[in-house]
């Protein structure tokens, strides 16, 4: 199957927000901004019901939030550094990672375990929710 058939979905919505869609050597890739989270949240949503293991290796989401002023959420680890991930789930590669007491910008609630956070660094990707907290 053709991965423009596989993931046409994925495609049409990313074109509907005007992101770059390439391929390149059996790989697809989709970069580029979108207004807002839950945007972003649904592209992962898709992917994961076309992959849901994530273990094709035929697709890049290099995809940006626009966030103007999130609000802010402090870093909970007990002892060890918090992973900032690609996408929701432990299964995701880490991007980044955000230090005991950190505070950091909350992009959106993608669900009830994965927050979708930006670190000082500006870099982008989901964290765990039980190792966040909002700041008052």
């Amino acid at each position: 199957m053709a991965l423009t058939e596989k993931y046409k979905e994925l495609i049409d919505l990313s074109r509907l927000h005007s992101l770059l869609v390439s391929e390149s050597g059996n790989v697809l890739k989709i970069e580029g901004t979108v207004s807002n989270a839950e945007v972003k949240d649904k592209m992962w949503e898709i992917y994961k019901r076309i992959d849901p293991h994530f273990k094709s290796n035929d697709l890049v989401l290099n995809v940006k939030t626009a966030v103007r002023d999130g609000s802010k959420v402090r870093v909970v680890t007990q002892e060890s550094r918090l992973n900032i991930r690609k996408g929701p789930g432990t299964d995701q590669p880490v991007v980044g990672k955000a230090e005991k007491g950190d505070v950091i910008t909350l992009i959106s609630k993608a669900n009830d375990q994965w927050w979708l956070v930006r670190d000082n660094d500006g870099e982008e990707g989901y964290c765990y929710s039980q190792y966040l907290e909002p700041v008052q």
